[in-house]
Order: C-alpha cells, then structure tokens, then sequence
C-alpha cells in the first residue's frame, strides 16, 4: 500500500504581524533586505516567527515539518544572496509573476556558507519528535536565478553552484527528506549541455545527504529531453505539478520515460487564494494514480504545488490544512 506524506516545499508567508515589524525593524529599501549577517532584533523576530510556523505545521498534522525559510526575502534566490562573494544587485521579476528579487552576481569562488544549516539547526530545537524536512533551490534553478561575473564559463558555473549546493547539505543536522525546487527546469528549460550536466549535477547534492531526495519541479511539465536526463539522477523521488499547465504532458513523460518508486504530488495552488477541500485534492492523487496503473508507488508526498509565500497566511493554513486530511482519507476509511 502506498505511503501518503503530507508536507509543504518550504517558503512560507510571513506571519501578519511579522510582516509590520521585521519592515519597521530591516527598514524599506531593496540593501535592507536580508544579507546574512543580521542579529539583534530582527534575529529574534525570526525565531519568535520561525517557532509559530512550526507549531501551525504540528498542529495541522503535517508529516514532514519545515523551517518556513521566513527569511527567504530573495525566495530560492536566498543561499547566494547571504554569500560573502556574491552581490545583491539590480532587482529582477521572480518567474512569470508579481514578485522581484534582488540579482545575486557571483563575483568569487561559492565556498561554505552555513546560512541554511544555522536555519536548521535552529528548527531542530523546536521539532520534538517530528521529521525536519529540508528546503533548497536545486543546482539548476539557482544558477537559472543568478548572474555569473566570475567563472566565465557555464558548465563551470553550474558544476561550481551543485558543489555550493551540496557542501551547504552536509552541514545540514539531520533531517528526513530534502526537496530540492527546480521550478527554472520547466520556466527556462537546460539547452543540450546543460542537460547532459544536469543528473550529475543533482547526485552532486543529492550525495551529501542520508536522507530521501525529492527534486519537485512546477509550473507546469518538463519538456522530453529534460525529464529524461532528470531520470538519471539518484534520487528517491521527482515532483508532479498538477495544478498548473497540462497534466497530459507529465504523463505522457512518465510513460515513455519511467518514474521514481515515490512521487511528489503539487496537488493544491500554491498560488491561488481558492482553497481545495481534501476531497478534491484526493481525486487529483486518485486521478494520477489511475492514469499509471502499472505502478504502484511507495510513497507520494503531497503539497502545494508551488512555494506558498504567496498565499495571505489564513488561506495558507487551510490549504495546510486540507492536505493533511488528503493524505489520511485512505486511513479513515480502512480505519472505518
């Protein structure tokens, strides 16, 4: 029988009233956005904040618990903007909608951070007993958001970004599962060199860790060529936007290509203010199962499809919400 994971890609909405006093606190231009090296009040925010979203996610239910990443002001963006060797410049639209980040120019070697791991870690002590998930931009899409003024070469830049990236894992504290986004995967899809770097570059990071791998693409279906090196990777699982786009074309990728023994499941808009009841987001996994009947997964992780930051924080919880109870209809009704 098939394991259902409710969880969430991370990225959370501040809480309304972090939003008034970390803008009153970091003040209102684009150079006081977070750089890393914050203290003081505004760290303590954070964590009085990072503390209230992990108790949203115990008590709604969730399997898998994030950090939030309510310091995320560059969204996945954020590992390289907070790095000594990268500039946070011009600021630049994030995908095809309404929100901007600041341009991270790579202008040194991507040595060491830490930045997320002291984020985790500090989720760590909050947890309990519940399983830490992890958040991070994949290689791919974190190169597709920066600006190289240092290696010169593409390839380069990209093998230096996956090494970045899975430097950053191992310092991580334990933790069950990573998700790596790759929304950039299907917005601006690798060209031929590019995707012939691409597996390795995820095994790159995916290597770091003890944990369950999960690479969860959205805005729609990878193109053919991409999925099929995207197969190539070792990792547990590969995500399933079945929200946006046409669904038709991640299936017809799953049947010529094969898939991974678990599956990532986008199964409530992360970007839309309509919250699904769990008995809508159980025909979607319902549907996707059916169309693959040859397969029997071992395990689907269901979320929001995107980041959820851009949703107000009520309709959030109860998207959260409602995703808990879509992954244990099965159960009540065994149960019954």
């Amino acid at each position: 029988m098939t394991e259902r994971v409710a969880t969430t890609p991370g990225l959370f909405p501040l809480p309304d009233a972090a939003k008034q006093q970390l803008s009153d606190l970091k003040g209102h231009q684009k150079g006081d956005l977070i750089s890393g090296t914050e203290g003081g009040e505004i760290a303590a925010a954070y964590e009085e904040y990072r503390g209230e979203v992990i108790d949203q996610q115990q008590s709604t239910g969730l399997d898998r618990i994030v950090e939030g990443q309510l310091r995320w002001d560059d969204m996945l963006a954020h590992p390289l903007t907070t790095h000594e060797n990268v500039s946070a410049k011009g600021i630049v639209r994030y995908y095809d909608n309404n929100n901007f980040y600041r341009d991270p120019v790579v202008e040194g070697d991507l040595t060491f951070s830490g930045d997320v791991a002291n984020e985790l870690t500090a989720a760590t002590e909050l947890l309990g007993d519940d399983a830490l998930q992890a958040t991070l931009p994949g290689p791919y899409s974190l190169m597709d958001l920066a600006t190289d003024d240092y290696y010169g070469d593409e390839g380069d830049f990209f093998e230096a970004v996956s090494e970045f990236l899975g430097d950053e894992v191992e310092a991580f504290p334990d933790h069950e599962t990573l998700f790596l986004l790759e929304p950039s995967l299907v917005e601006n899809a690798p060209n031929e060199d590019l995707q012939e770097q691409l597996a390795e570059a995820v095994d790159t990071v995916a290597s770091k860790t003890d944990a369950d791998v999960v690479v969860h693409t959205y805005f729609g279906a990878l193109d053919e060529k991409t999925y099929a090196h995207l197969m190539d990777a070792d990792v547990e699982a590969l995500g399933f936007d079945l929200v946006a786009g046409d669904r038709q074309d991640t299936l017809s990728n799953i049947t010529e290509f094969g898939t991974k023994d678990a599956a990532a499941l986008g199964i409530a808009d992360g970007q839309n203010t309509l919250v699904e009841s769990a008995e809508t987001l159980e025909e979607r996994v319902e549907w996707f199962e059916d169309q693959i009947p040859v397969q029997e997964f071992d395990r689907l992780y269901l979320s929001t499809n995107t980041e959820p930051f851009y949703l107000p924080v009520n309709k959030h919880r109860e998207k959260l919400a409602a995703i808990a109870a879509a992954a244990n209809i099965d159960e009540e009704e065994v149960t019954a």
